[in-house]
């Protein structure tokens, strides 16, 4: 009570006039909440979660935005799961329209309002991530006793804001936690995150939108120039600007000064207004030309890197991926591994054909990357498109898959909707996650197997599609098929060839993937990054139970907190530098060393004593237990 009572009072303190170390977007936004809402600090009001026909409506009007916004959130939700955070997609009001959680914190999350259909506008829920990012249009982190409401103040929010081809605000980008240490500061990542998620939603829903006009996109490097650059607009065949990613043009702005306070004002000047450029230059700046030399200049000065998409471009219908050649493709995914090398090898042949294939392994083991590199390595020009079966709520899922006719439900489109199986016509359809499929879709998925059509929902005729289809799991389908949750036809028509991810702790080539994964982070962000001998030793003694997907994060994470580029053991999360937590883990390692304590050393980069002493500890743990 204590606590509340300590709370209000700040806040009519700062209403009174007086100064707050609070961060300034806090203290404006108790402002609005005491000045314009009329809201009560001392009312507390539990989260308010919109009845689900609310609900639909919000998605419905949203309905472009959740699809194209999708493979960036699973993405993101992957780098932040294990720490428990939420992922909200909360629409230009403020409703959670998309959601990402850990399903065992179900219960807590609802009630936080850290869930679906959430209403977080500023005016109802007080001052907190999503409502002050709205009104700020910029984004910000509301941590703990920042938010107006008490109800809310055991949780940190991070909250970035999601514009649309015009500049207006479309939605926001939410990483929340129920609890979190202390320091507002443990929230920059997120922050990072957030706002580099919301970038890159930007650019896909620009690509998106301007079928029939010039994509122009900028960077500060030449690098990621056409896979991963910093903004873009769009241009009419006049040469003027119809649209524009105004986040990453903001950062760039700021950065470099090479436009005003306000992007939107660009919209409809020709593109000779802010570069020495002329649309019929255009040509010179797409992909045919080396990246180095495709440099913008403004005022006669060097500005940006530059990559022009033509209006029949074939990149432009998705998001740009990198491509490598048909052979690196494969190639780059093992550094010397006799067990990859073998995969990579019966990968080559399987993929020269439209033969489905199944991958099985461990989360975070690499299977979208496997199914990447076999749609690259024999791709004849269509679409890799990569669906979560687990991450599609179920009721939108046959949608999504299937796509629909016009007008077949309440509330459909007009002109119905393209499923993501017809998408990948004449490329690669990749499900992943498959054991996870709702039991009724199985029998629809199987059609397209079978019988190479399908049917919209609310359709009648069937449309052919030609495709390859490269599904994948952790889980185990025979014990699916034997409990009766996965079809044993479908299963058959799935596994014509199955590859088998190794997990990380039993590749030979764990230096190699290191270091290559260092240098990744180097490039992305124009530093130099390296491991000092203790952080190396250290990530080669880990058991990596979130395989690849785990060290990335565990390395991204340690690149931000390095100071002068140098990874060292302080920037290493906790169950990393606890050698405790990899103990469990040795004795299946020395077994996999065939028992060889000499080869095990070797392997963790330590010494024969140090091996025995955590052996010795090893087997006693396992005797307690």
């Amino acid at each position: 009570m204590n606590s509340i009572d300590s709370h209000v009072k700040e806040i009519e303190r700062v209403a009174a006039g007086e100064q707050s170390h609070r961060d300034p977007c806090v203290v404006q936004s108790w402002l609005r909440c005491m000045n314009e809402y009329k809201l009560d600090p001392a009312n507390a009001q539990d989260a308010y979660i919109v009845p689900d026909a609310t609900l639909r409506e919000h998605q419905e009007q949203a309905e472009s935005l959740i699809r194209i916004s999708r493979a960036g959130l699973a993405a993101l939700f992957d780098q932040i799961a294990a720490d428990d955070y939420v992922l909200l997609l909360s629409d230009a009001r403020g409703v959670a329209v998309d959601y990402l959680g850990n399903p065992r914190l179900d219960r807590e999350l609802r009630r936080a309002g850290l869930y679906l259909g959430a209403d977080w506008s500023e005016n109802r829920a007080g001052t907190c991530a999503v409502g002050a990012c709205m009104v700020s249009r910029e984004p910000v982190v509301i941590h703990q006793d920042d938010h107006f409401d008490p109800t809310h103040t055991p949780l940190t929010c991070t909250a970035a804001p999601i514009f649309d081809t015009r500049g207006e605000l479309a939605a926001v980008l939410d990483i929340s936690q129920l609890s979190s240490p202390i320091a507002k500061t443990s929230q920059r990542l997120a922050l990072h995150l957030a706002k580099a998620t919301a970038r890159r939603i930007e650019m896909a829903n620009l690509v998106a939108r301007t079928g029939d006009e010039w994509v122009l996109r900028l960077s500060r490097t030449p690098d990621f120039l056409d896979t991963a650059p910093d903004a873009a607009i769009s241009l009419d065949g006049a040469g003027r600007i119809t649209g524009l990613t105004l986040g990453g043009l903001e950062s760039l702005g700021r950065s470099l000064g090479f436009v005003g306070n306000n992007p939107q004002a660009l919209i409809g000047q020709p593109i000779s207004t802010l570069f020495d450029l002329d649309v019929d230059e255009l040509p010179y700046f797409m992909r045919g030309h080396p990246a180095g030399e495709r440099l913008l200049h403004a005022n006669g000065e060097p500005m940006l890197f530059a990559s022009a998409m033509s209006p029949a471009d074939p990149q432009r219908v998705v998001v740009p991926v990198a491509r490598v050649p048909k052979k690196e493709a494969l190639d780059a995914m093992s550094h010397g591994d006799t067990t990859m090398q073998s995969l990579q090898a019966k990968a080559a042949k399987l993929a020269a054909r439209h033969i489905p294939i199944l991958i099985q392994g461990e989360t975070g083991s690499g299977k979208e990357v496997l199914a990447r590199a076999i749609h690259d390595s024999c791709n004849d020009g269509g679409r890799f498109v990569a669906v979560n079966c687990a991450a599609i709520p179920e009721h939108l899922i046959e949608s999504e898959l299937f796509g629909y006719v016009p007008n077949a439900f309440t509330g459909a489109a007009r002109k119905g909707k393209t499923g993501l199986v017809e998408s990948a016509a004449g490329g690669t359809l990749f499900l992943d996650e498959i054991g996870d499929m709702p039991l009724a879709l199985q029998t629809r998925l199987l059609r397209v197997l079978s019988e190479n059509e399908i049917v919209p929902v609310g359709g009648v005729e069937p449309k052919q599609v030609e495709l390859r289809l490269v599904s994948a799991t952790h889980r185990e389908l025979k014990t699916l098929v034997a409990d009766g949750v996965f079809r044993e036809d479908l299963y058959y028509r799935l596994n014509a060839a199955t590859l088998s991810l190794p997990p990380l702790r039993a590749r030979e080539d764990f230096d190699g993937l290191l270091d290559r994964l260092v240098d990744d982070l180097g490039r992305r962000y124009g530093e130099s990054y390296r491991l000092d001998i203790r952080a190396r030793r250290l990530l080669r003694a880990y058991a990596w139970p979130g395989n690849l997907r785990e060290m990335q994060n565990a390395l991204e994470v340690a690149s931000a907190l390095s100071d002068d580029g140098v990874i060292r053991e302080r920037h290493l999360p906790d169950t990393i530098r606890q050698p405790a937590s990899t103990e469990p883990d040795l004795l299946r390692q020395l077994e996999q060393c065939d028992g060889n304590v000499s080869a095990l050393a070797r392997r963790l980069g330590v010494d024969r004593s140090t091996v025995h002493r955590r052996l010795k500890r090893s087997r006693q743990s396992a005797t307690q237990h």
